[in-house]
């Protein structure tokens, strides 16, 4: 265990588009991979998941990934948005100031954070914003 304080410093952003459906919540194939942690490990403080055109009633499932398992760590429901030119499309927010029981996320060297759509999308993006230890 440290001694002293530690802080991110190097930033650390991640993102990925997902399209195509994967419903298992143990072992997922079809995933993306938001961010993988720094060589000290990462905190991550703000995750976005925003829909990039017309979404589906569907769930984002967010993993942590050690390398060789996958571990639900939160599920973020979407709903289904028709986005226009005057209607804007789906998103949602999971950071420390809103969501001080899950966040921060801090990953050890090593793991990541990975993601999922229940349902086949014409695209979601996640991405999570921290720093590197």
């Amino acid at each position: 265990m440290s001694t002293s304080a530690q802080y991110a410093s190097a930033p650390n952003v991640g993102s990925a588009i997902l399209t195509t459906a994967d419903i298992s919540l143990t072992a997922p194939t079809t995933v993306g991979t938001i961010v993988s942690a720094g060589a000290s490990g990462t905190r991550i403080d703000y995750i976005e998941v925003q829909g990039v055109a017309t979404t589906v009633a569907s769930l984002i499932n967010l993993f942590i990934y050690d390398g060789t398992t996958y571990i639900l760590w939160n599920q973020v429901p979407v709903i289904a948005v028709t986005s226009s030119t005057t209607a804007p499309a789906f998103a949602a927010y999971l950071s420390s100031n809103g969501n001080s029981n899950i966040m921060p996320l801090t990953l050890p060297t090593g793991y990541s954070l990975r993601a999922t759509t229940s349902v086949t999308q014409t695209g979601v993006r996640v991405t999570a914003y921290g720093g590197d230890f």
